[in-house]
């Protein structure tokens, strides 16, 4: 039976591509004759880049450095797809996995993903496909807007501070010297589809995950009302709240938000595989009731629905909200190994175990 591999990276753990390949083996152990088709996925997030990479035929990696969100320096890239579209990922420039155990609630940034957007469009782009996904800072996207040319200046007219910590000091917006858009357009590739505000907005549902506490949201949440009010998107608009705000701030720069999962799916023509194939194997490091909204292996779910492809899913942890009917077979990383350190010390070995587990479950 065909067997296509489509997992999402495992977050700070191990790369799409690489579960890809660990799981292939274990299902090969078991069932050596089965053809394989490794698809990794991503939803906007860690591993969006390798997805196009490996989908692509000519994609070149373009490497570059920029100032990360803690303002050290990081080595990343972008990469260049044969018709002149470029993929701009912030995981890897701004995001969240780049501070370690460290977590700067007011301070971190996204200058980083900026300046490699800005990086992108002088190596001559025609268009941007931008992956917001794993942001560690909520500065309102104004750090990667700084970068391409905005101002946003205080009651004396000077620069406010980078991060959240200069929302609340925003008094004027100016967008003059924004870059143009390159002339095909900016698709942003997003995993959520909060609004920039609220209860379910930026600051509310991720910033304690940044290092926000209850006291902080609240005033970030605050700032970025304020901050909002000085520009002319709406602030309810879904995705406005992904990356910290930086999905509002594209949106200020006049990008298009897309389902990332859906159109990265699309790209690397799952369904066609899916359709061909007896059985799909996706997952990712944590699922959970959010998993369902937007996340890559929802999305692997759905077309699996479709096509009627047997689904598997491997995830780091199966959390006890997690609904997994979709599913004809799940299993936990976590389980497997005993622990989630012992999981995240070895994730191949344990991918491979998964592998395995549902060749005999599902090789029937």
């Amino acid at each position: 039976m065909r067997v296509v591999f489509a997992p999402d990276s495992f977050k700070g753990s191990i790369a799409a591509a690489a579960a890809a390949a660990a799981l292939a083996e274990g299902w090969a152990s078991v069932r050596p004759d089965d053809p394989a088709v490794l698809l990794p996925m991503a939803d906007g997030g860690e591993g969006t880049i390798d997805a196009f990479a490996a989908a692509v035929p000519g994609t070149i990696r373009v490497p570059i450095a920029v100032t990360g969100p803690d303002a050290a320096a990081v080595d990343a890239s972008f990469l260049r797809l044969p018709d002149g579209t470029a993929v701009v990922e912030l995981a890897s420039t701004s995001g969240i996995e780049l501070l370690g155990d460290r977590r700067l609630p007011w301070d971190a940034h996204t200058i980083g993903f900026g300046q490699a957007i800005a990086a992108a469009l002088d190596a001559g782009a025609t268009r941007l496909v931008l992956g917001i996904g794993s942001s560690a800072s909520t500065d309102g996207g104004t750090g990667m807007l700084s970068a391409l040319g905005a101002r946003f200046l205080d009651a004396a007219g000077d620069l406010v501070p980078d991060g959240a910590r200069g929302l609340a000091r925003i008094a004027r917006v100016d967008l003059t010297g924004l870059r143009p858009m390159p002339e095909r357009g900016v698709l942003v590739l997003s995993d959520v589809t909060n609004p920039l505000l609220g209860p379910t907005g930026a600051a509310a549902v991720f910033g304690p995950q940044k290092g926000l506490d209850a006291a902080d949201v609240a005033d970030v949440d605050v700032a970025l009302a304020s901050f909002a009010s000085l520009v002319e998107v709406d602030a309810a608009t879904p995705g406005a709240g992904a990356a910290g705000g930086t999905g509002f701030a594209l949106l200020a720069w006049g990008a298009r938000l897309a389902p990332g999962s859906v159109e990265v799916a699309d790209l690397i023509g799952l369904a066609a595989a899916m359709a061909a194939a007896s059985v799909v194997i996706t997952g990712e490091g944590s699922f959970d009731a959010q998993s369902a909204g937007g996340k890559a292996p929802a999305q692997v779910a759905t077309i699996a629905a479709e096509t009627g492809t047997r689904a598997g899913l491997v995830a780091g942890r199966i959390a006890p909200d997690a609904v997994t009917s979709a599913f004809a077979a799940s299993v936990s990383l976590t389980s497997l190994a005993g622990s989630s350190t012992a999981a995240l010390a070895d994730p191949a070995r344990w991918l491979r175990a998964a592998g395995a587990e549902l060749a005999l479950r599902l090789g029937a």
